[in-house]
């Protein structure tokens, strides 16, 4: 593993600033955009950070707008913090047509409201948060700009001799999961094309902030002495700074009919050698389970990086970052990505 050309965050607090700083794009962006900012759907793993860097670029701009999160907020703790920096919070069930009715008007809608672990034995309840809700919400806010949370597991597998799957390829979503959320985007992109909302959908897979990813998945085996499965052997992932900076640019970028762009890191990792690295760097022997199966979920961010911008920490900065994160201790949030399923189901 070599060595990191910036230093990995050591503190929760650090590890919250660092997810949540505004690059130079998204300050240049908050000064040319016009108007009030929603985030729907913000309490999730991403969100609190995402709008948190909305909130400091918007204010690095020296622009005035609210930035607003909605949310059902089932911890209140996670609603102080975003209200102690300044950010507007809104209690809502986004499926209640009466309360997304009274949420306030806004020109830049982000959406990131879904449903995925759980989903197998909830598949009515995941078709309406990933398909039905989609639909009100373009309703509501049809004369605004969306940029949308989408999944590279709309692809599925493809062959890991290949750069990933691209933005022009056909979908072949595996199980309820990623069915439901291309029903998602085929909803967004009707209104896009009939009611003219511009609208970016946003192809993500995998962010890692230190306390949840593929990479603290394997590290947290490697670290505990159980078996990785290398089965799954191949992925893509972005840290979560760069992805929350990149899907905010993404704004900008909405457009009718909808503009697909895949969010990932730029390499194809390997997790029997991403598990290697973890275990020299922990002096642990790694134990490997299971055969590299010839296909993989894996998406190719060209034009991303081509269109949008490209990302500031690499993989194997990115690699080294987690591995001082779990050696130390570090706090994970316990919400395991499964990205070892090959067959659709969380």
């Amino acid at each position: 593993m070599s060595p990191a050309a910036s230093p990995p965050p050591r503190s929760l607090a650090e590890l919250e600033d660092r997810l949540s700083e505004p690059t130079q794009a998204v300050i240049d962006m908050m000064q040319r955009l016009q108007g009030d900012i929603i985030v729907l759907g913000v309490a999730g793993k991403m969100g609190p950070s995402l709008i948190r860097m909305a909130k400091r670029a918007s204010d690095e701009a020296g622009t005035e707008r609210r930035i607003m999160g909605v949310s059902r907020f089932r911890d209140s703790a996670a609603r102080r913090e975003l209200e102690i920096q300044g950010i507007e919070t809104i209690t809502a069930d986004l499926l209640d047509e009466r309360a997304l009715t009274a949420l306030p008007d806004a020109p830049n809608i982000i959406y990131m409201a879904g449903m995925k672990f759980g989903s197998t034995g909830q598949e009515p309840m995941t078709w309406a948060m990933n398909t039905l809700l989609p639909g009100l919400v373009c309703q509501r806010y049809g004369s605004s700009r969306i940029a949308a949370f989408s999944t590279g597991n709309i692809y599925g597998l493809v062959p890991t001799s290949s750069s990933g799957s691209r933005e022009t390829d056909t979908p072949n979503p595996a199980g309820e999961y990623a069915q439901s959320c291309l029903g998602r985007e085929r909803i967004f992109e009707y209104y896009a094309q009939s009611h003219s909302t511009p609208v970016s959908l946003i192809r993500l897979n995998y962010a890692c902030d230190l306390r949840y990813g593929v990479l603290v998945d394997i590290a947290q085996k490697v670290w505990s002495g159980q078996p990785v499965d290398v089965t799954m052997g191949h992925f893509n992932t972005i840290w979560q700074g760069d992805a929350n900076a990149l899907s905010l640019l993404f704004l900008e970028h909405a457009a009718s009919p909808a503009r697909k762009i895949n969010l990932t890191g730029s390499l194809t990792l390997k997790v029997r050698e991403v598990a290697e690295q973890f275990g020299l760097a922990f002096g642990k022997t790694v134990q490997i389970t299971g055969t590299e199966a010839p296909d993989a979920l894996l998406s190719d961010s060209s034009l991303c990086s081509n269109a949008i911008g490209s990302t500031t920490i690499s993989e194997d900065e990115l690699i080294h970052w987690v591995a001082t994160w779990v050696s130390q201790g570090g706090a994970t949030l316990g919400k395991p990505t499964h990205f070892e399923s090959r067959d659709g189901k969380f």
